[in-house]
């Protein structure tokens, strides 16, 4: 796929959970090499959504292609070769507790390659962990040992451990400081540049949004009902948007963005 070309695409998509309706008719496109911001009020299916394209919730209705494969109602051998090529982060970093950072780094590589040595393992985790901003000793402690920052930093070291194209993150800075968020989107913005990566960013965080997004997909009404650069979401007159953008949280993070110092991506 050249840059640009879609690598998710999602189609009339209907997710229900018995009488809800969380996704109706919802419609998607995410295109390669950009960081997709996805934003929506409390119960509108963000996660839902990344389930859904990543094959751990099977819609009631509606196509997902990823990558040009579809990832609704395939068998689970035939996924494989898809999952090789995405990493996902999950909410609160979701690390194996009774595990160490470098083992659970080398969890997805033993699934996936289980012939591969443990001597490349230990390398293939430290360089990973590194690579996300961590100290080396830090490849040694159980998540209980680290701070919140430091899970995150690790959940995203196991989230690249195969060298994915495609980077799933589920509210990555939630719980952190400003500071720690600030490094994080960072982080991200140079590993996506670094690497290539196309980046499926679900977040409440507007500095993050105007910091590093390319392109903010907007969750309500049971769909995306808008997709575009933050300016030409406040072109929009949709009533959620306009409160989210330009309400005070909005101002001060559009400032900061856009103002002296301010990077202003989008």
């Amino acid at each position: 796929m050249a840059p640009g070309e879609t690598i998710i695409q999602v189609r009339g998509l209907r997710n229900c959970f018995g009488d809800q309706v969380i996704h109706d008719l919802l419609d998607l496109d995410v295109r390669r090499g950009e960081i997709l911001g996805v934003v929506g009020g409390s119960g509108t299916g963000k996660s839902v959504l990344m389930r859904s394209i990543i094959g751990l919730q099977q819609p009631q209705s509606g196509t997902i292609e990823v990558f040009g494969e579809s990832t609704v109602d395939r068998d689970e051998k035939d996924l494989i070769e898809i999952r090789k090529r995405w990493g996902i982060l999950f909410q609160g970093g979701a690390l194996f507790s009774t595990l160490t950072v470098a083992e659970n780094v080398q969890v997805p590589i033993k699934e996936f390659y289980p012939a591969i040595g443990q001597a490349m393992l230990d390398g293939i985790a430290a360089y990973k962990v590194t690579m996300t901003g961590l100290p080396p000793e830090a490849a040694f402690k159980y998540p209980a040992e680290l701070s919140g920052g430091m899970k995150k930093r690790a959940g995203l070291a196991r989230a690249l451990a195969l060298d994915p194209e495609l980077l799933f993150l589920d509210e990555p800075t939630a719980g952190l400081d400003p500071i720690g968020a600030a490094a994080f989107d960072e982080l991200t913005l140079s590993l996506q540049r670094t690497l290539g990566l196309t980046v499926f960013l679900i977040t409440h965080d507007l500095d993050s949004l105007h910091a590093i997004c390319d392109r903010v997909a907007v969750l309500a009404d049971r769909r995306v009902i808008a997709v575009g650069t933050i300016p030409e979401l406040l072109a929009l007159d949709h009533p959620w948007i306009q409160e989210y953008f330009n309400g005070p949280r909005g101002r001060v993070a559009a400032v900061g963005a856009h103002g002296e110092g301010g990077r202003g991506r989008t």
